[in-house]
């Protein structure tokens, strides 16, 4: 057996017990953040919302799985078109879109029936994702 000199042993030990101080320290100063608890409760909501984002697309393995989001989607995109919210018209349409058989197809169906105002920005918005 090799033996370690006491030198290495001390210097092994100090830098040890800088790491377990630095990580006292750095406990202490994240727990006394006054918005430590707010910034923990909207990450976990971040992350669970992203975990649904990701079962939705999971579940979309199935053919009338995939009719049933696309139509559910272009009825939600028409009614926040009627209610006036173009951005959560443009989402949903995307969203359809996405999962669409025949893209192309639909993009002209679209194209015919949305106004122009509202078209552009949706192929922006489809051509940046």
């Amino acid at each position: 057996m090799t033996m370690i000199s006491k030198a290495a042993v001390g210097i092994a030990v100090g830098i040890a017990g800088i790491f377990v101080g630095y990580c006292f320290y750095f406990d202490q100063k994240r727990r006394s953040d006054p918005d430590f608890k707010k910034k923990l409760r909207e990450r976990r909501k971040a992350k669970k919302q992203a975990q649904n984002a990701t079962s939705k697309i999971q579940d979309l393995k199935d053919h009338e799985v995939v009719q049933r989001f696309f139509l559910q989607e272009v009825q939600l995109g028409e009614e926040m078109l009627s209610c006036g919210d173009i951005e959560g018209a443009v989402e949903h349409l995307g969203n359809a879109v996405a999962v669409c058989g025949q893209p192309a197809q639909l993009l002209q169906v679209l194209q015919k029936t949305l106004p122009p105002q509202i078209f552009s920005p949706f192929i922006t918005t489809i051509t940046t994702y």
